[in-house]
């Protein structure tokens, strides 16, 4: 790989600034010019450019900066944020720092493809988010790079969180109804099926698809930003194709501005496919008898961005238990980058909700969705480069819980999710993954509270504050894994012992919580949760993981153990009532999250 020069560095930076969407005000503190830059010893750091913001999306805002030196790894960059016009900063998480190799292609993850952001040899990638925003709300944040051996730099950078989409007031509105072809678009004489409307269709155009059944249809115009073309039902609009026959329903390939509003779409092998298209709306549309139900995995062109994914119906094939092994249906699946994907209902896939493999898989936000029966994953976060986000969503009936087979460097962030029912790994962390941070979910399984079984390697991974709840058996927490480096695991939850043994640690046996206090690599301020009294809801753990179970309120109950036992994670969970925050999804006393679609209201 070539070597970068700092200059060359900062023009690969600013190649990106039209991509990410921010802007920059560079507060470099610097005592010496460039060239004396250059004499710097190797443990020193000096930015390669400066910091470059992703994609915004409703809740965060992701970050990352190239940084030269540092070779014995002390440098550290922290993020502080604020709303513009404020003057106090809050203090955010560190970003992370990521391990050299992790996003190239080939060993040890088995990339697929080159990435967008190829680190070069002597530099380090560090990347984090600020997360738990307010919508459409501007933000300032601060970065500052601090290494004790030399090098110190600030940038304050500016994004606005973005805004749930609304449709202009001024969009031309159509109509169109069953038919194979005519019509002016008139109340009095709607266009004859979806294809004619296609056909007229202009940016700034609201076509209102009457009730009735409607062939599959390929979409051939896009709009513009600020004026989509949309596609909204007006009654019981059923597009319909003939199962396995049926390629796709709704086929947008290489579009963007268009948006799908209050649909049925049935039996097709994929409900609605965005490949390669940029600014698509889906939401409150009612997909099932499809094997995916949105599928946007191809990016080409680099230009698979921003999709608002919201308040839909998802419901495919599956059925609890698994019986036919890794089944290829899923709910939702993206790559790419901007995307939201957020208060869906997702029940009966192998894989309710996925990232997927591409040159680009960043700043992409699953949360609020209510996903149910899923006979491999509830959520894949697998293939994420970095600035992806699992958060506040709640699972119940799923094979295995939450992946990260692989991710490329991260960080990923997985947080405040509720999972309920797991039938073997709460987390799988297989295929070699980097980069992860996992922190105050609830998982409830029968079986062995924390699994993880396999040959790889785990790298770079934060896991805190969570509350595994299981039953008796072998292990408390079997991390049987071929090799863990630089995970750092602590202060979580067990509830529903006894345990023979209560860590295992790659090869190695820790027996009792004593032993893991004193010489544990991990886990070394966890503690015992009485699990009979972990819920105010009572909520219990599964008598037999192969019955489907109902969904579960498991907020904690006043007098449960995981009270006040986390420990401080500054921009990770701020706002915790009490000496110290709860472990698990919630807060005592929090009212739960809105999970699924959302009442109608407003307007779109």
């Amino acid at each position: 790989m070539k070597k970068w020069t700092l200059l060359a560095a900062s023009v690969v930076c600013s190649s990106m600034m039209a991509f990410s969407g921010g802007c920059a005000r560079s507060v470099v503190e610097a005592s010496r010019a460039e060239a004396a830059r250059s004499i710097l010893p190797d443990d020193a750091s000096q930015p390669a450019g400066e910091p470059m913001l992703e994609r915004p999306t409703l809740r965060s805002l992701g970050a990352w900066w190239i940084i030269k030196g540092d070779n014995n790894k002390n440098a550290k960059v922290t993020l502080e944020y604020r709303k513009a016009g404020t003057r106090r900063w809050k203090q955010g998480a560190d970003l992370l720092r990521v391990q050299k190799g992790a996003n190239d292609k080939g060993a040890p993850s088995q990339r697929q493809e080159e990435t967008s952001l190829p680190i070069p040899s002597g530099y380090w990638l560090f990347a984090g988010s600020a997360l738990m925003l307010d919508a459409n709300t501007a933000y300032e944040l601060k970065l500052t790079l601090r290494d004790p051996d030399g090098g110190k730099a600030q940038t304050i950078l500016s994004q606005r969180t973005i805004a749930e989409p609304i449709a202009p007031n001024d969009l031309k509105v159509m109509h169109v109804i069953p038919g194979d072809g005519g019509g002016t678009g008139t109340e009095a004489d709607p266009f004859q099926g979806l294809k004619a409307a296609d056909a007229a269709a202009q940016p700034g155009t609201l076509f209102l698809v009457g009730a009735g059944t409607y062939p599959p249809f390929v979409v051939t115009r896009s709009g513009e930003k600020g004026k989509p073309i949309v596609y909204r039902g007006a009654g019981d609009a059923i597009i319909q194709g003939e199962g396995e026959k049926t390629e796709r329903a709704i086929d947008v390939v290489d579009m963007h501005d268009v948006w799908f509003e209050k649909l049925a779409v049935r039996k097709a092998a994929n409900g609605i496919v965005g490949h390669d298209s940029t600014r698509l709306v889906i939401r409150r549309c009612t997909i099932s008898e499809c094997e995916y139900g949105i599928n946007a995995v191809r990016n080409l062109k680099d230009q698979l961005q921003d999709f608002w994914i919201s308040d839909n119906t998802i419901t495919g094939p599956s059925t609890w238990p698994r019986t036919k092994g890794i089944e290829n249906a899923r709910g939702i699946q993206v790559t790419g980058a901007g995307h939201v994907v957020c208060y869906n209902y997702i029940k009966g896939f192998g894989d309710g909700i996925d990232t997927y493999q591409g040159p680009r898989c960043e700043a992409i936000d699953f949360h609020n969705n209510e996903i149910e029966l899923c006979t491999d994953d509830g959520c894949e976060m697998d293939y994420s480069e970095r600035n992806t986000r699992c958060f506040e969503n709640r699972f119940t009936n799923v094979f295995q819980g939450i992946s990260t087979q692989p991710v490329f460097g991260g960080p990923v962030y997985i947080f405040r999710n509720a999972v309920y029912n797991i039938q073997v790994e709460p987390f799988k962390i297989h295929n070699s993954p980097s980069g992860v941070l996992i922190y105050h979910n609830t998982l409830v399984k029968n079986g062995v509270p924390m699994v993880v079984m396999t040959t790889a390697t785990m790298d770079n991974f934060i896991i805190r504050n969570n509350l595994f709840i299981g039953a008796p058996g072998r292990y408390a927490c079997q991390m049987d894994l071929g090799k863990i480096i630089q995970t750092d695991m602590d202060y979580d939850g067990y509830g529903g012992g006894p345990w023979n043994i209560f860590l295992k640690w790659s090869r190695v046996d820790f027996k009792t919580m004593a032993d893991v206090r004193h010489n544990g690599p991990a886990e070394r301020h966890a503690i015992l949760v009485t699990a009979d009294k972990a819920f105010a809801s009572r909520a219990k753990i599964p008598a037999d993981l192969k019955v489907e179970q109902k969904i579960q309120d498991l907020r904690i109950a006043p007098a449960s153990e995981a009270v006040d036992a986390g420990v401080v994670m500054p921009g990770l969970n701020d706002g915790f009532k009490g000496r110290a925050p709860d472990l698990g999804a919630y807060e005592l006393g929090q009212d739960l999250p809105h999970y699924g679609p959302r009442p109608e209201g407003g307007r779109y």
